[in-house]
């Protein structure tokens, strides 16, 4: 696991018999997985909701459970994404190991990546993905251009093909908050065609 960064502690609210608001968990996230297939890149799984309106009730914990990548259908997903340096190794040889990483999030289909690819994370969902980073460097990696990011830095992904590259040398968080979507039919069109 990553001892670069603090443990996230998480405050959970709900309200009693009466109506009253009260705490109903305080500390550290029960759901921290490291994804095995990319050492160093660690998963904080915060929470998630399920349809829209979200119901709002004193229900058991959703981020308890598999990983999955994509938020529920019409849900959302907020987690923390430790990302370690990108390695010579990795760069290399990583394309080769994103099937098992995208099987141990649950979704396999999500992998985009190609000979060609410009990075070996490549990846997309029919999502719009929120991306904070809140501590160190990233580059986010698209089909034909990169930006530069540092803390601070927001990124709001529209299903796009991407990657986050770490070229830092030290250890990134970021902070994502996924919505499930839909592609507009123009692009679904212009996507199946790739």
């Amino acid at each position: 696991m990553s001892a670069s960064f603090p443990p996230i502690i998480r405050t959970v609210t709900g309200h009693d018999a009466e109506g009253k608001a009260v705490v109903v968990s305080h500390g550290p996230l029960p759901h921290v997985a490291e994804i095995a297939a990319i050492p160093g890149t660690v998963f904080h799984e915060v929470w998630c909701t399920q349809g829209s309106p979200v119901n709002v009730d004193n229900g058991a914990d959703p981020s308890l459970g598999a990983l999955q990548l994509k938020p529920p259908t019409q849900g959302t997903r907020m987690r923390f994404v430790d990302i370690p340096p990108d390695t010579e190794d990795f760069l290399r040889q990583g394309a080769a190991r994103m099937h098992d990483a995208f099987s141990q999030i649950g979704d396999t289909a999500a992998s985009t990546v190609q000979a060609h690819s410009p990075h070996p994370l490549m990846h997309r969902t029919e999502s719009v993905d929120y991306g904070i980073v809140i501590e160190g460097e990233m580059t986010l990696v698209l089909d034909d251009s990169e930006v530069p990011l540092r803390a601070g830095s927001v990124v709001i992904q529209r299903g796009t093909n991407h990657a986050w590259a770490n070229r830092s040398g030290r250890p990134c968080r970021m902070l994502f908050i996924l919505i499930d979507g839909a592609y507009a039919p123009e692009i679904a069109q212009a996507l199946a065609k790739r």
